[in-house]
Formats: structure tokens, C-alpha cells, sequence
């Protein structure tokens, strides 16, 4: 592509900038947030608020949403809907199970991303060659790989020691990581339990402490999509086939195969959440996705399509999720944070001039202080509901100021741009 060309795309692709955040800025709201939960948990006692076993826990469950929202955040830059995610993981956590108990957990993660990648290629063959409807075929993608997944490995795990119809024999973990003198001096801090200082000596302590490498691996991921998709001509051109594919092609860019490229990729990223899951619970299991495919193509939507909101997204249900495996007292106590935050959502929206989302956060947040006041525990029943009623209610009522890539799931022709 010309120097010209390059420009139009560009032109294309960006819109006049909004006022935007400095990392200053995101750092002053963060110490913001946790002053908030360090308040809640010296008003309630709940330690687990903000200790490092929950942090480390919800670092373990938010990457696996992370990966498949990074690859529907590949696809739909591209133009493309996949909400064969889900689909695709299963995959990986079947290639991560099969090549793992027999090769190592690095196979099986091998084995996974490429199983996700061949999903992610099936999809693009339909939408992008054929023309079918993206919503069809990655309801397709989700109603075919679990079957398949269930009928390959009642094929080769069923004989295999330690293997079952449903499962796979035992994978060893990747490494993990720790950092030994920061992590102890950080502990010691933890269990003074001082207002905020230990809450930070918590956070910074649950991130340094038994990091598995896929962990790490995930970040550099997010990293990288973020420099290769906002800094280099090749993710410029493919974001072009995302916002104005007819554009990009009159100025000789190749729409099919970046569409291709990066639905694949989509794929790939899918199967190596898979993977992860596999690997670090030790073996897989059917139903062992449990609709983290569809929890990251919705943090996706709330980080507007960009990796680090992504990443905020999936960090959300990942420590919502961790408090759930901590007891009755932390979830209790995150009533009270959730009524506290959706009570000051009410004043941001209030301020934004949405005065019906206001009123409904600030309906919600009163009832939930009120719960918090009239109970003292929560019903058990409702106990692993909260991640999901947590993160649908911030997803649903703070996520207003979206912007989709314009043509994404739009069907694309070459040619027939006119």
C-alpha cells in the first residue's frame, strides 16, 4: 500500500479522539477503587475482600476470559463476528487434554491453540468465503465442538489410564513463578491489615506470587495485540477491513486475507484459554469452558473493543468469581461494594445526563446496601450466582459510550462495493 493509501486508511479507520485518560489518571481512579473495597473491608471484617489468595484466584479466572476476549477482539477488529468462541475453547481444553498427559503441558498447549486456530479457520471458510451469516456460524462452531469434543474423547481417553468417557488422564501444570523476598516482605505487610497499605501489599503480592508462565504469556499477548493492532501498518490495514472494507480494498488491501488471518488468530486465542483451563485444573473435563467464551466476547463489548478495557472487563468477573470460592462473609460484604459502586454510578451517569440509567443504578445500589443491612449472610443458593449478577449489572450499566468497528458482521463481497 502507498504512503497515500496508507493515510486514507488511517483517515478511515480513526475518528476525532475523545479526551482520553492519562495512565496518571487510571492509576489515581485504581487507588481510588481499592481505598473503596480497603474501607468495606475494615467496616465488615471480611479480610478475603482484598487478600492475595483472592487476587491470585481471580488472576487464575480472568485469563482464560481475557484470551477469548482477546480473540473475539481480533475477529470483530477485522469485521468479523465470532461468538464461536466458546466453541473454540472447547477445542483447546480437548487438544490440551489429549496432547498433554502423553507429550507435557507445553504439547498440550501447543495442541490447544492449534485445535482453536482449525476452529477459527471453519468459521472463516463459511463467513468470509461463503458469505453464511456470522451469528449462524458461530452458533454452529458452539453446537458442533462440544459434541465433537464429548465423541473424541470417549474415542481416546476412555481406555487411557487414569481417563475416562468425560475426562482425560491427569496434565502436569506449567511452572509457576514467584517472587521470594518481595513476596514475603509483601505478606508481612498483608497481615497487619492496615487501611489501604495492606490491601496494596495484598494486590502487588497475589500478582508476584506462584504466576503460572501461561499467565504471563497472556499478558504479552495483550501487550502485543495492542502494539501490533495500533502501531504497525499490518494492524492498521486489518482494523481498515473492520471499518470500511470497500475502502481498503480500492486502495489494494487484501480483505479476504486479513479477514482470514485474523479470524484465525480469533480462534487461536480461543483454544489457548482452553488450554489454560485444562492444564492448570490438571486434565480435561467436559463442560470445562462453562461459558467463559460468551463471559469474554461480553468483556470484549465492555473494554470497546480495545485490550486493556478487555482486560478490566474480564479482571471484574475473575475477582467476582474468586469471592465466590472465599465464603458467605466476602460475598456478603460485596454486597455492600456493589451497592456503594452502583451508588456512585448513579452519580456519573446523573452528570452524563442519563437520567434513566441513573435512576435505575441508584435503585439497584440502595437495594443492595439495604440487603446488605437487613442480612448476614447470603442464601447459599445464590452464592455462585453473584459473579454473573455482579458483572451483567456494571457490563449493563456502565458500559454506555461504545463504539463497534462499523462494518462488523457485515457480510463482505470483493467487488461488490460499487
Amino acid at each position: 500500500m502507498s504512503a497515500t493509501g496508507t493515510a486514507v486508511c488511517a483517515g478511515t479507520v480513526l475518528r476525532a479522539r475523545r479526551q482520553r485518560i492519562s495512565p496518571l489518571g487510571y492509576t489515581g481512579i485504581g487507588l481510588a477503587v481499592l481505598a473503596a473495597v480497603s474501607a468495606v473491608r475494615v467496616a465488615t471484617g471480611a479480610s478475603d475482600l482484598t487478600s492475595s489468595g483472592t487476587v491470585g484466584a481471580a488472576l487464575a479466572a480472568a485469563v482464560p476470559i481475557a484470551l477469548a476476549g482477546l480473540g473475539g477482539l481480533w475477529s470483530e477488529r477485522a469485521g468479523v463476528v465470532n461468538i464461536g468462541l466458546e466453541g473454540q475453547m472447547v477445542l483447546g481444553t480437548l487438544g490440551a487434554g489429549w496432547a498433554g498427559y502423553q507429550y507435557g503441558p507445553w504439547a498440550g498447549v501447543l495442541m490447544g491453540l492449534l485445535l482453536g486456530a482449525l476452529g477459527g479457520l471453519v468459521h472463516a471458510v463459511a463467513t468470509v468465503t461463503f458469505g453464511v451469516d456470522h451469528i449462524i456460524s458461530g452458533v454452529a462452531v458452539n453446537l458442533v465442538a462440544p459434541g465433537l469434543g464429548l465423541f473424541l474423547a470417549k474415542l481416546v481417553f476412555r481406555n487411557a489410564p487414569g481417563g475416562g468417557q468425560k475426562q482425560s488422564p491427569p496434565v502436569r501444570d506449567v511452572r509457576h513463578l514467584t517472587a521470594p523476598y518481595l513476596t514475603s516482605w509483601l505478606g508481612s505487610l498483608e497481615r497487619r491489615q492496615w487501611f489501604l497499605v495492606s490491601d496494596l501489599a495484598a494486590v502487588l503480592r497475589g500478582l508476584t506470587f506462584q504466576i503460572s508462565t501461561l499467565t504471563i504469556v497472556a499478558v504479552l499477548l495483550l501487550v502485543a495485540t495492542f502494539v501490533v493492532l495500533w502501531w504497525t501498518p499490518f494492524g492498521l490495514r486489518l482494523r481498515s477491513c473492520g471499518e470500511a472494507p470497500y475502502a481498503a480494498e480500492s486502495l489494494g488491501v487484501n480483505v479476504r486475507r486479513y479477514k482470514y488471518a485474523a479470524v484465525i488468530v480469533s480462534g487461536a486465542m480461543a483454544g489457548l484459554g482452553g488450554a489454560f483451563l485444562a492444564v492448570s485444573s490438571g486434565q480435561f473435563r467436559d463442560g470445562q469452558t462453562g461459558g467463559r467464551g460468551f463471559i469474554g466476547l461480553a468483556s470484549m463489548i465492555f473494554g470497546n473493543w480495545r485490550p486493556g478495557g478487555l482486560a478490566m472487563g474480564a479482571g471484574l468477573f475473575g475477582y467476582t468469581d474468586a469471592m465466590q470460592l472465599r465464603g458467605s462473609d466476602a460475598v456478603h460484604a460485596l454486597l455492600l461494594l456493589l451497592g456503594i459502586a452502583l451508588l456512585v454510578l448513579t452519580v456519573i451517569q446523573a452528570r452524563a445526563g442519563r437520567v434513566v440509567l441513573a435512576a435505575v443504578a441508584g435503585v439497584l445500589g440502595a437495594a443492595f446496601v439495604l440487603w446488605f443491612a437487613a442480612t448476614d449472610e447470603v442464601p447459599p443458593e445464590l452464592v455462585g450466582a453473584t459473579p454473573y449478577v455482579v458483572t451483567l449489572l456494571v457490563l449493563a450499566l456502565a458500559s454506555q459510550r461504545l463504539r463497534m468497528p462499523k462494518a462488523d458482521g457485515q457480510i463482505y463481497r470483493k467487488g461488490d462495493g460499487g
